[in-house]
């Protein structure tokens, strides 16, 4: 296979200033319910961008818990990588790529830990074995064997086989504060659709960018 030959023609629709909501917390709940309702696949799915203490950048996938006017949701081991990342640098960016229906979203802004109620909520809503997986995976250090994560999880389940699973205290909930989105729709010949949403005065500025 030769890469530079892969390529197609983006033709699903095109997107006009006219058919995005002012708000853009609102728009992306559109195009997430869009994607939900063809049920693609880990529509919730977010590529989240963090940069370490050196100025090194990483990328990992993370699902969206909650979305409202405050910002993004999602949930980590605070001992990760992505946890000391933000801990380093609380400026982070995230994407969500519904590729079926030739669609991007990209949202910069800074994460900030969410409070032990709000995630305790969360927590509990978990299913158990995602609770005892918590508690069992030293997130981001290195590991001997699957194994010895499998032998790591049976004890933590038997510990826990009584009552609840309680929070670990080294798991939370991260909010991303938006301080920008780009919604992207493929259009034919690579003359892509492209809006810019920006903080104003009185809400937010959109302004089309070239593709």
């Amino acid at each position: 296979m030769k890469l530079a030959d892969v390529r197609r023609e983006y033709l699903k629709k095109g997107l006009r200033r006219g058919e995005l909501d002012e708000n853009p917390t609102i728009q992306l709940e559109k195009w997430i319910a869009e994607a939900n309702e063809l049920e693609l696949t880990d529509n919730t799915a977010m590529t989240l961008a963090t940069v370490d203490s050196e100025g090194q950048p990483s990328q990992r996938v993370v699902l969206l818990k909650q979305l409202d006017q405050d910002g993004l949701v999602f949930y980590t081991n605070l001992n990760s990588n992505k946890a000391q990342d933000i801990n380093a640098n609380k400026k982070v960016s995230a994407n969500f790529a519904w590729l079926p229906l030739e669609r991007q979203v990209k949202i910069k802004g800074i994460a900030s830990r969410i409070s032990n109620t709000e995630t305790l909520k969360y927590f509990l809503s978990r299913p158990r074995n995602s609770q005892i997986a918590a508690w069992a995976s030293n997130q981001s250090q290195p590991i001997s064997s699957r194994q010895f994560l499998m032998n790591a999880f049976e004890q933590v389940k038997n510990k826990f086989a009584e009552g609840e699973v309680p929070l670990p205290d080294f798991w939370g909930g991260y909010r991303i504060k938006p301080t920008s989105f780009e919604f992207w729709q493929g259009g034919g010949a690579r003359l892509h659709d492209r809006f810019e949403y920006t903080p104003s005065q009185f809400g937010w500025d959109i302004k089309r960018l070239a593709p």
